[in-house]
């Protein structure tokens, strides 16, 4: 076998990121697109010594799973690996993944996995459910300025104003900044040359409140014309915030440090509410949160109240509880959990978002939520060691020293991607709470952090996915942990 061979393949399984693998003279080959079910041809990109990638050319037997994608970009874009599969396979899909990440990386055995795993929750509707989009600014081949998303591993721009995850209002506003920019010659940010002006443009949309933020990054603190930009956003319907960002590093992080507010409010108001377990109908418990263009928000409204709704359920509480919430960005769990426990603590690193969180608490008339700026793994630790010259240079001063601090009856954890820090860990672990509840938006890291929680004295009781992410191999987790002969 050479690179460039066309090579015949039954497509027998899926890897994590969605790509089809299949056998062919004793080794796999991984093709994007392709279908558990589908007999393909394939050309050989690349060879390793065990295993391959290849390029899908042509299906030769489709899989009764496969679907036609309604994106006819679906294919070129990075943005959407699943949608070639019918909704029903890509949740089967999604609970095997957190399955086998249990299993082989948490070392859990089948039986017992099998035991706790819930049925994984779906989505009415599977599509425009994203409350958020970042769409890089480019040129295409002729040097018109586009809008769009990148192509798989790459940062060439497939040009595309209407992503069907998106909401609708997102083609107004790229149009309206598409047309300013080729009107007023503003220029695209050119990552080679490191020239040009506008880098990406962030939308947010308040699926109950229709509130719509329009957040421009460029490299520069104004934009020429800038009014004439502002009044086009402003006709377009719910225009609640608009504002510039600066960015002038050379960086693949979206937003930089400095925000100016060109128009209106500093960001918008969302509400999410309390659905019931069972069936997941609303109960009511509307809680409203303000989002700004640097806070860490659930993208899924939909699909959050279940998975709050759900972490409420797990966390047990009866009003008599102290509970910390880490990495709570916004305060989005902690101002959903508090109106059901008798106090709760949040820690985020990010200055912006616990401003955010406070403001929430105060939006909401919660007065029983308290908020720490700073790395869960520093702060968590600094609590359990209060007291102690350690704990006192990281904590704010005046901080009131509380038994209940440093012996919570829940903790709730919803980490960024990598997981949870390996000091937090211990000192959940020292902590000694009742139950953790555990949020993931990568299965396998959080497979890791639970083989340490659970040889740490803890059990798994409870393992559920939640769909957040229709059309992509993401899926978001959630998991009950219990103290042992707590």
């Amino acid at each position: 076998m050479q690179k460039n061979d066309l090579i015949e393949l039954k497509i027998e399984d899926m890897g994590a990121d969605g790509a089809g693998i299949g056998r062919y003279g004793g080794m796999a080959f991984f093709v994007k697109d392709a279908v558990i079910g589908d007999t393909i041809t394939a050309r050989i990109m690349k060879l390793k010594k065990s295993y391959g990638y290849a390029r899908l050319t042509e299906i030769k037997e489709a899989s009764p799973n496969r679907v036609e994608p309604r994106c006819i970009y679906a294919r070129a874009c990075g943005g959407c690996q699943l949608q070639q599969m019918s909704y029903e396979s890509q949740l089967a899909f999604k609970q095997k993944k957190v399955r086998e990440h249990l299993i082989r990386i948490g070392g859990f055995g089948e039986l017992f996995t099998d035991r706790v795993m819930e049925p994984i929750v779906g989505m009415e509707e599977p599509f425009a459910y994203r409350n958020k989009a970042q769409f890089p600014i480019g040129t295409d081949g002729s040097g018109s300025v586009v809008a769009g998303f990148y192509a798989g591993r790459t940062h060439h721009i497939v040009a595309n104003t209407n992503c069907i995850l998106g909401v609708p209002v997102n083609e107004d506003v790229l149009h309206a900044v598409l047309d300013y920019m080729k009107e007023f010659g503003v220029s695209a940010y050119e990552e080679g040359t490191k020239t040009g002006w506008i880098r990406h443009v962030l939308i947010r949309y308040g699926f109950d409140s229709k509130e719509v933020m329009v957040c421009i990054i460029a490299k520069g603190r104004r934009l020429p014309a800038e009014q004439t930009l502002v009044e086009r956003l402003c006709a377009i319907e719910g225009m609640k915030s608009i504002s510039l960002n600066t960015n002038t590093k050379d960086t693949n992080v979206i937003l930089g440090e400095h925000t100016r507010v060109i128009w209106g409010e500093p960001g918008i108001t969302d509400a999410l509410y309390l659905r019931d377990p069972s069936d997941f109908h609303r109960i009511g418990d509307k809680t409203v949160y303000g989002i700004s263009p640097q806070s860490f928000y659930q993208v899924n409204p939909v699909q959050t109240e279940k998975l709050y709704s759900l972490v409420l359920e797990y966390a047990g509480l009866t009003g008599t509880e102290t509970v910390w919430d880490l990495y709570c960005g916004i305060g989005t769990i902690s101002l959903f959990l508090a109106r059901y426990a008798k106090q709760v603590y949040g820690v985020e690193v990010v200055p912006q978002a616990v401003e955010d969180a406070r403001q929430n608490a105060g939006r909401n008339g919660i007065s029983n939520a308290e908020f720490f700026l700073g790395k869960a793994e520093e702060v968590l630790p600094a609590f359990y060691g209060m007291g102690t010259q350690e704990g006192n240079d990281i904590l704010p001063a005046g901080t009131a020293l509380s038994e209940e601090m440093r012996h919570p009856d829940v903790i709730v954890v919803d980490p960024p991607r990598k997981g949870c820090d390996a000091n937090c860990i211990e000192t959940m672990i020292r902590l000694q709470a009742s139950r953790i509840v555990y949020v993931s938006c990568d299965s396998a890291t959080l497979a890791r952090d639970l083989r340490k929680l659970c040889d740490g004295g803890y059990g798994v009781e409870r393992v559920r996915a939640v769909d957040q992410f229709g059309q992509t191999v993401h899926v978001e987790t959630i998991v009950l942990i219990q103290k042992k002969n707590s």
